[in-house]
């Protein structure tokens, strides 16, 4: 008459001891993925304005609006990576080998581990949809008025710097001086244009919507058509003066960006653009990509810590804990790159924004399904 309750009570401790267990190993992953996306993406970022004479306190401020897109970046890899230290650690230790004896079947450890993965979710989920927009907001604003008051941020020696609508080619970069500059881009009648300069001054705007001036010496203009390339016009001036507008850098100014805006607002956003027939496909495409984004990497927590049970428990026999982790960092790096390929397949070659965002999910679910079976079937 009391094992029921003597069952139950064996439960919630196995649950409750899961759940600490993961959630330590998650937090260790964590602040792994954490340091390694703030280095690469912000601290280096830092280094670059801060050569530019950038004021420490907005360097500071930049940093501290990137940091929601560090958190939305790293918490599902932590939860992979985390989830498979975990269980692996469990399986050499026999410990998953003792929940089993005592009668638990692999549903009573998946479905913690899934459960964990989903309060992981939405958590990541909030910051990556309403932190991040939030931070994105002011971190383009911020980054504006540097670029107003220091026009030469953007201009990096010897390099090429593309914008929205033109090219420069980018010799040595002296405080405001530019030396051996070269503009390209396509003028109102749709004839390129090239632009040459030997020595260039780079000015603050003065003029609304304009974020920097070049004053050019020695410069030479070349127009032609792509469709008459044999007839061309050529001019040489001995100062010219360019205007970079702020739309080159930023979207228009009275809007928000997808990356600024929450699900709902795109949402909004995306309806009204499907009803509007003069809006490009692959516009629409983008914020429909940018939409499904801010589900598909929070999510993929779920689909992460599907994964991880059968890849422990079948790959975590001896050294589950180091296997754990070299299998763990292996697909992030698999995921990341499935990601950034569709992103980039998506805004170059129109593929579809929906689907480039859910396969690497899909391939994953799909992948932690397969495994699990094996896993019951092989008992």
């Amino acid at each position: 008459m009391t094992f029921r309750p003597v069952f139950f009570k064996h439960e919630r401790i196995l649950t409750t001891y899961l759940f600490r267990e993961l959630l330590l190993y998650f937090a260790v992953s964590f602040l792994f993925f954490f340091m390694v996306f703030f280095v690469n993406q912000i601290l280096l970022l830092a280094e670059n304005i801060l050569k530019k004479r950038v004021p420490l306190w907005d360097v500071v401020r930049l940093v501290t609006y990137g940091l929601p897109f560090i958190i939305a970046q790293s918490a599902p890899f932590a939860t992979l990576v985390g989830f498979l230290m975990c269980l692996g650690r469990m399986m050499s230790d026999n410990e998953i080998l003792i929940i089993r004896a005592s009668g638990c079947g692999y549903s009573r450890i998946i479905l913690p581990v899934i459960l964990l993965g989903f309060v992981i979710s939405l958590f990541s989920f909030f910051v990556n949809d309403y932190l991040l927009p939030l931070g994105s907001l002011h971190y383009n604003r911020l980054y504006r008025s540097i670029l107003a008051s220091n026009p030469a941020v953007e201009l990096e020696p010897n390099s090429v710097k593309r914008t929205r609508n033109a090219t420069l080619v980018i010799g040595d970069v002296d405080g405001k001086s530019v030396s051996d500059l070269v503009f390209l881009d396509t003028d109102a009648s749709g004839r390129q244009r090239i632009i040459t300069a030997g020595r260039s001054q780079i000015h603050t705007a003065k003029n609304p919507g304009v974020i920097m001036q070049l004053n050019m010496t020695d410069a030479k203009i070349l127009l032609f058509s792509k469709k008459q390339p044999k007839n061309y016009d050529v001019m040489t001036s001995g100062a010219v003066s360019l205007n970079i507008f702020e739309s080159a850098f930023f979207d228009q100014k009275t809007g928000l960006s997808p990356n600024e805006m929450t699900s709902a607002d795109l949402r909004k956003k995306i309806g009204s653009m499907e009803a509007d027939k003069n809006i490009s496909k692959k516009l629409l495409n983008r914020y429909q990509l940018e939409y499904n984004k801010k589900f598909s990497l929070p999510f993929a927590s779920v689909f992460f810590a599907l994964l991880a049970v059968p890849l422990a428990i079948l790959f975590g026999r001896h050294n589950g804990q180091t296997i754990g982790l070299i299998i763990g960092i292996i697909i992030c790096v698999i995921y990341w790159a499935l990601m950034i390929i569709g992103q980039i397949l998506a805004s170059r070659n129109d593929f579809n924004g929906i689907a480039v965002m859910w396969l690497p999910d899909l391939l994953v679910g799909l992948s932690g399904s397969l495994f699990y079976l094996r896993l019951v079937k092989a008992r």
